[in-house]
């Protein structure tokens, strides 16, 4: 019987230093190169990416084609996915900045709206996204980073959670075809 009482402050502590330990995009501030979305995200970019479950295993590797193109103050991003296993899926983003460090994204596998905070080089988006998986249909939480690294390369981190459980991570690296373009 004194175990419980223990157990549960041992397991409410835990959360509270999970909590607390969570980066904020604000820890950026100032660092070089400044990633603004509306330039770097404009034209042609590729990227390599894959997923590792929890243990870390590769799961599922990819290429993605991305064609971003302003419409008003609207970015649009067209993402043309191809798996290494031959499957082909495309989503097509729509990002709208609401201030100087505040966007917001959607696209139709998302579920609600995609929030992101960008400052210095970084940008953190938090969104929902519906994934088939054998056939079936989930809705997993992604806590989605990007670092800027230079004109051309960008190294993106996301972990995939369900139920606050991580079920793994995807990273990718940006690279844009054509660094002189940037937005009107």
């Amino acid at each position: 019987m004194t175990r419980l009482p223990v157990l549960i402050l041992i397991a409410c502590s835990l959360l509270l230093s999970a909590g607390c330990s969570h980066m904020q995009a604000q820890d950026y501030q100032g660092q070089q190169p400044p990633l603004v979305l509306e330039e770097y995200f404009l034209g042609e970019l590729q990227a390599w990416g894959m997923f590792q479950n929890r243990r870390g295993e590769v799961k599922r590797r990819f290429r993605v084609d991305i064609d971003g193109r302003m419409e008003g103050d609207e970015l649009v991003l067209q993402e043309d996915f191809v798996y290494a296993d031959g499957e082909r899926q495309q989503r097509i983003w729509r990002i709208h900045r609401l201030d100087e460090h505040h966007y917001e994204g959607r696209a139709d596998d998302v579920v609600g709206v995609a929030r992101g905070a960008q400052y210095g080089n970084a940008l953190n988006w938090e969104y929902k996204l519906r994934l088939e998986v054998g056939g079936k249909h989930y809705v997993v939480h992604f806590d989605d980073w990007m670092f800027l690294q230079d004109e051309r390369v960008m190294i993106n981190r996301a972990t995939m959670r369900k139920w606050g459980i991580r079920l793994g991570e995807v990273t990718l690296v940006f690279v844009k075809t054509d660094p002189g373009t940037t937005a009107p």
